[in-house]
Formats: structure tokens, C-alpha cells, sequence
């Protein structure tokens, strides 16, 4: 992945497709998308990450439960994308569930995390994915998840 590649979705057009917020969004960029099928965005993990600050002093690691979070982030805005505005209108995706979630390697500050998901099934508002977290080419956490878009409220 080239630093000088400009990413296909930035921030505020995540914003546009998801409800997370700072400090939750755990995704920053998209650099590709192939509709429904597969995404593969990045997550820049600084030292200022509100999490450091307790996991662990000395030693900063970045929570497996939040790298699986930038997944399942990853893989709604992969949902959401394929939606027009109207029809994203007053729908959120749900993380519905996990399996097969596995850490290979911790994730540190300064660390680029690569994201990718890849729908496995599909079948009306429910969608089965494969996620796996990269860090200079190697697999640091993988999962299947499941998720839901639903109204809200």
C-alpha cells in the first residue's frame, strides 16, 4: 500500500456512511471497494489513543476487542456503501455476532492497521463476513462476524 495513494473514502465520507465518532471511529480511511463484496481500509494507531492510557502503561497495546471493532466498522461501511443515502436514511448496522476471532500479534503505537473484510454470505438485511487485521504484511488478528442493518431506534 502506497502512503501516496489517495484513499477512496476519507473521514467525513465515512462519517457520511456510519454513526461512529471520534473516539470510536475506528476506521480513517478506504482505500478500495469492490460493491458488496470486499473493502480494505486503514486504521492510523497513534500514542493518543484514549485505550494507551490504561492497556498498558509501560507497554501500550492496542485492545484485540478494537481491532475487531475496526473490523466490523470496516465491514458496515462496506454494507453501507452499496446503499443509496435515502436508503441508508434512518438504518445503523448491528454486530450481531462473532466467531473464530484469533490474535496473532499485538498492535502498537505507530502502527498502520490494515483492515479487511470480504462478505461470505448474504441473505436480506443480514450479512456474514471474514475480517483480518494486517500490520506490514503480517496477520495480526482475524474473526468472522455477523451483522445486521436495522432501523433505528
Amino acid at each position: 500500500m502506497s502512503e501516496t495513494t489517495p484513499p477512496l473514502l476519507d473521514t467525513p465520507a465515512i462519517e457520511a456512511l456510519i454513526p461512529h465518532r471520534f473516539p470510536f471511529l475506528l476506521v480513517d480511511r478506504v482505500m478500495e471497494i469492490e460493491r458488496l463484496q470486499r473493502i480494505r481500509a486503514v486504521k492510523a494507531v497513534t500514542y493518543n489513543e484514549p485505550w494507551f492510557l490504561g492497556h498498558f502503561p509501560g507497554h501500550p497495546v492496542m485492545p484485540g476487542v478494537l481491532v475487531v471493532e475496526a473490523l466490523a466498522q470496516t465491514g458496515a461501511i462496506l454494507v453501507c456503501h452499496a446503499m443509496s443515502p435515502e436508503e441508508r436514511a434512518g438504518k445503523v448496522t448491528y454486530f450481531m455476532g462473532i466467531d473464530s476471532a484469533r490474535f496473532r500479534k499485538p498492535v502498537t503505537p505507530g502502527s498502520m492497521l490494515e483492515l479487511r473484510c470480504e462478505v461470505t454470505k448474504a441473505k436480506g438485511p443480514i450479512f456474514k463476513m471474514r475480517g483480518e487485521a494486517w500490520v506490514e504484511g503480517q496477520l495480526v488478528a482475524e474473526a468472522d462476524f455477523m451483522a445486521m442493518l436495522a432501523d433505528k431506534g
